[in-house]
């Protein structure tokens, strides 16, 4: 896969609260029927969405398993936290699961956010500057990792001495995806390190006004800011029409509720021709991925009717 081409692609970011491995293989490979491009894990041990008792399968291992049972769609994790794993193992598991796959995965980092397993399991939650730096030592690490014959680190958080990695990706390049839009520090990190630089669509100022401060810093480091491809991931309900897609998002506010997070990554309550005007916007931007939230319960009509007439008309530019 070109990274830096003009293509447009679609995908479904799925996580993996899911109660069965059957329930979450469904996903993946309807997903891969329908037409999409992508699809992907997030990398929460203990997600707050769910409650403390909630479930969650494991990231990487489920990955693994998810690629091994397609054959064509581009297998992603958006994305690990930098906490979780010594950035050497996080490189040798991305690369095993690029084997595993066939060459389709894109493996995204970032610095961490709230997940339940910090307090239940003890895992440290250092500070969000420490967390910042730790991602720009492990984006080193794994890059050096994937390509260099051995590798010697010496960073604040992370060493490697001599270090090995074979066999090493299938991909000559494989795709490091970052996401964050912090515009202080994590943009920054993008512009040093980002094949494809990931966040919430939001509104269009907004992400034009996070887009200008990502282009300050490629500037800054020396970089061409079209080299990283612009990926955004939403929410939708869609119907055939206004009424259904009304209907069907108060089935949806009765089960999640008023106050859910949710909400705020809903980009349309409306049609697919909706839809696609609310997404224009972002394709002036650059936005060449539109990743579209299906977390379980599966709102296959939304799924179905994006990728029958949404996401044609988002690839025809």
């Amino acid at each position: 896969m070109q990274i830096h081409d003009d293509t447009v692609r679609v995908g479904l970011h799925s996580g993996q609260q899911y109660r069965t491995f059957p329930e979450a293989l469904e996903l993946w490979q309807r997903a891969e029927e329908l037409g999409f491009d992508w699809v992907s894990l997030f990398d929460h041990f203990r997600p707050p969405l769910g409650g403390p008792a909630g479930p969650c399968f494991e990231g990487l291992t489920l990955l693994s398993a998810l690629a091994a049972r397609t054959t064509r769609i581009r297998c992603a994790v958006l994305v690990s936290a930098v906490t979780w794993r010594h950035p050497a193992l996080a490189a040798a598991a991305a690369a095993t699961v690029d084997h595993v796959s066939g060459g389709r995965l894109e493996f995204g980092i970032g610095a961490a956010g709230p997940d339940l397993a910090y307090e239940q399991y003890g895992i440290p939650f250092p500070s969000a500057g420490t967390r910042l730096d730790m991602l720009d030592e492990a984006c080193r690490v794994m890059r050096g990792l994937w390509t260099g014959e051995s590798s010697t680190f010496d960073g604040k958080h992370f060493r490697l001495t001599d270090a090995h990695l074979e066999p090493k990706p299938l991909q000559r390049r494989l795709p490091l995806v970052i996401g964050g839009e912090g515009r202080k520090r994590t943009l920054r990190v993008v512009a040093e390190h980002a094949d494809i630089w990931n966040t919430l669509a939001g509104t269009p100022d907004a992400y034009r006004a996070t887009l200008s401060s990502l282009e300050g810093h490629c500037a800054a480091v020396g970089r061409d800011p079209r080299d990283i491809r612009k990926s955004v991931t939403f929410r939708a309900v869609l119907g055939e029409d206004a009424r259904e897609a009304r209907e069907r998002a108060e089935e949806l506010r009765r089960r999640i509720g008023n106050d859910s997070p949710d909400w705020s990554e809903y980009v349309v309550v409306g049609t697919p021709e909706q839809c696609v005007e609310r997404l224009r916007p972002y394709l002036a931007l650059g936005v060449r991925d539109f990743l579209l939230g299906a977390r379980p319960p599966v709102d296959w009509r939304s799924c179905e009717l994006f990728a029958r007439h949404v996401a044609p008309a988002l690839r025809a530019g």
